[in-house]
C-alpha cells in the first residue's frame, strides 16, 4: 500500500553521513529515527532512484539546492533527499552537489523506509536492485501534506519547483 495525503509516515530509520561532528551526532554514519526527525518540523522530502544517476545528478538535486531558500521562506525546516544509497555514497554525492549543509542527504541502504512507504520498485532486471521511485512530498509533523509521485522513467512532478507551488 502507498503512502497517501493524510498519511502519518511510517516508522523507520534513515543514515546521514555527518561531516562535522557535533553534540549528539559524531563523524560519519549515523542513523536516526525518522519519527524523531519529523516531530513538529516541515519537511520538503524528494525521494530518487539513485545517488550518481543522470536525471538525478542533472536535475532532481540540483533544483533542491537552487530552490532551498525560496522554501524555507515558505515555512519549510528542512529539505531531505532520500535514495536506497549507504551513507557513505550519500554523503559523497552530496559534497559533490554542493548540498552540503541544505539538503540532507538520508540513505535508506537496504530500501527498509522506502517499501514502508510503498515507493519502492524492482530494477533487479537493470541491475540496480530494489529502489526508491522519484517522488516529493511536503511533511509537516509526521504527517504528508503533498504528495508528488512520477511515472516510470519520468521527472515531471517530483520537482522543486513543483513542490514550491504547492506551498502557495
Amino acid at each position: 500500500m502507498t503512502i497517501n495525503v493524510g498519511d502519518g509516515l511510517p516508522e523507520g530509520t534513515l543514515s546521514e553521513y555527518i561531516e562535522v561532528e557535533t553534540e549528539g551526532c559524531s563523524l560519519g554514519p549515523n542513523t536516526f529515527q525518522v519519527s524523531d526527525l519529523v516531530k513538529g518540523k516541515t519537511i520538503a522530502i524528494f525521494g530518487l532512484p539513485g545517488a550518481y544517476t543522470p536525471t538525478c545528478s542533472a536535475q532532481h538535486v540540483p533544483g533542491y539546492v537552487k530552490l532551498a531558500d525560496q522554501l524555507k521562506a515558505k515555512g519549510v525546516d528542512e529539505i531531505w533527499c532520500i535514495s536506497v544509497n549507504d551513507a557513505f555514497v550519500m554523503g559523497a554525492w552530496g559534497r559533490d552537489q554542493k548540498a552540503t549543509g541544505t539538503v540532507r542527504m538520508m540513505a535508506d541502504g537496504s530500501a527498509t523506509f522506502a517499501k514502508a512507504l510503498g515507493l519502492d520498485m524492482d530494477l533487479t532486471a537493470r541491475g540496480m536492485g530494489v529502489r526508491m521511485q522519484r517522488c516529493s512530498m511536503l511533511v509537516v509533523d509526521g504527517v504528508v501534506k503533498q504528495l508528488n509521485i512520477e511515472a516510470p522513467g519520468k521527472f515531471e512532478v517530483s520537482n522543486a519547483e513543483t513542490l514550491l507551488k504547492q506551498l502557495g
